[in-house]
């Protein structure tokens, strides 16, 4: 695994965004990975609500001006990068004015789920391949962190499994905790087809647009599969523990994970 380039991506990471178990995990996995010789990118979502000037986030104007098509509307991404304290590693932000400048994630003031959340996880699972077409940066993995990087497994094998730079790529998908109990608009599914290579078909396990219909449309189409905190869906604990084609990485305590996620490399990158 010395020298592999490992693509990390989710939709929380401290400090940039309050506590969770994806939060932490991301936090500490990317130091822990750097610190076994692999090379390492994280990309996640600018959301409104990240404080740019404490952290220093500033516009890599090389890398934006991507426009990020869905249902023939052009939705222009501008990228934005810091560097994660005591670490030397670039955190990249994907960022749309109308998607993210609100200044809550996933909810209004009323806690109400926004009637987009399906655009801006379309945005940003084809702008994170996007992005790393631009880079030209080949990753070995590409470990996927969380419901609204669902997309990205079946991005990969179907969208951009002929571009050279994702050639070696093998794709883990870490289920967590963090559900909602409402659906993604009626329209999801033609949104989510970005291209002509998406089928109906290819869209069937994601169908309802359900939290848990997004978590098995992407444990479908990954390579591997961590469990990423111990009180995710009972209906997904059951759904994973019937896999056969996958490798099931069980939850791990905050003791044992980083070692345990490395280990769990090596074994997909092997199969």
């Amino acid at each position: 695994m010395e020298n592999q380039r490992i693509l990390l991506v989710g939709q929380e990471m401290l400090p940039y965004l309050e506590e969770s178990s994806m939060a932490r995990t991301l936090r500490y996995l990317a130091p822990y990975l750097q610190g076994k010789k692999s090379e390492i990118r994280l990309l996640m979502p600018r959301f409104g609500n990240i404080n740019e000037k404490r952290h220093r986030l500033h516009e890599v104007v090389r890398l934006s001006g991507i426009n990020i098509i869905i249902n023939e509307d052009d939705n222009p991404m501008i990228i934005k990068v810091a560097s994660l304290p005591d670490a030397r590693i670039q955190v990249y932000f994907l960022d749309n004015e109308d998607l993210f400048s609100r200044k809550s994630v996933f909810r209004d003031e009323n806690n109400d789920f926004y009637a987009d959340n399906d655009l801006r996880m379309i945005f940003f699972c084809k702008g994170v391949l996007e992005t790393v077409k631009k880079l030209g940066w080949a990753p070995d993995i590409v470990h996927c962190h969380g419901w609204m990087t669902s997309l990205i497994p079946l991005y990969l094998k179907k969208v951009y499994n002929n571009e050279p730079v994702f050639d070696n790529a093998k794709v883990i998908y870490s289920i967590y905790e963090n559900a909602f109990s409402e659906k993604m608009n009626s329209n999801f599914l033609e949104k989510a087809k970005i291209d002509d290579s998406v089928l109906d078909e290819d869209l069937d396990a994601f169908k309802d647009g359900s939290f848990i219909s997004l978590n098995k449309g992407a444990i479908q189409r990954s390579d591997g599969v961590i469990i990423g905190n111990e009180n995710i869906e009972p209906e997904l604990k059951t759904f994973t523990a019937k896999l056969k084609d996958q490798p099931v990485l069980k939850y791990q305590n905050e003791n044992d994970y980083l070692a345990a996620y490395y280990d769990f490399y090596k074994q997909v990158s092997n199969n």
